[in-house]
């Protein structure tokens, strides 16, 4: 995975009433380093539709939580030429931490809307955003590797959120 990029599982703890998980707390630290949560956002997307490309120069972080659905989370280091590809699902619980500074973005894969919830460690700013965007098929976004591989078919294409998926 590109350097900073982390994944927190999350515990279901279940009882005859239910199930209870913590989402997120300042003290997991192999998760957050200093990093200090300061908003929290929701957004529902329908199947099929890819939220791409941004990201955050600012210092901005993000941590993907899905809560229904399932979701294809990528994100490019457009110095290096690397992307990591993470699907996560509301059936198993994982935070998903994305530093701004890659070209970041998702794919609703399942059958159903998906359900994020994000946290991110800076306020919005309103009149000025952190946030610089491309197109969600720019054809410059072209990995040299994706999770590490070389062999993967999609390398040295530009990137295809609608392609079938690679095994």
């Amino acid at each position: 995975m590109l350097e900073g990029i982390e994944i927190k599982s999350l515990e279901r703890r279940h009882d005859e009433r239910g199930f209870f998980t913590e989402f997120m707390r300042k003290n997991w630290k192999e998760l957050l380093g200093e990093d200090e949560i300061v908003q929290a956002n929701f957004s529902m997307s329908y199947p099929g539709v890819v939220r791409a490309w941004h990201r955050h120069l600012r210092g901005q972080i993000d941590y993907f939580l899905v809560l229904k659905g399932a979701i294809k989370i990528c994100a490019y280091n457009e110095r290096l030429g690397e992307l990591t590809e993470i699907v996560s699902t509301g059936h198993d619980f994982q935070i998903v931490r994305i530093p701004g500074i890659y070209w970041h973005g998702f794919k609703v894969i399942s059958e159903e809307p998906a359900w994020l919830i994000y946290f991110v460690n800076k306020l919005y700013d309103y009149e000025n955003p952190d946030e610089e965007r491309r197109k969600w098929n720019d054809p410059l976004i072209i990995p040299k590797s994706v999770n590490g591989r070389i062999e993967d078919p999609r390398i040295l294409k530009s990137w295809n959120w609608l392609a079938i998926p690679y095994k």
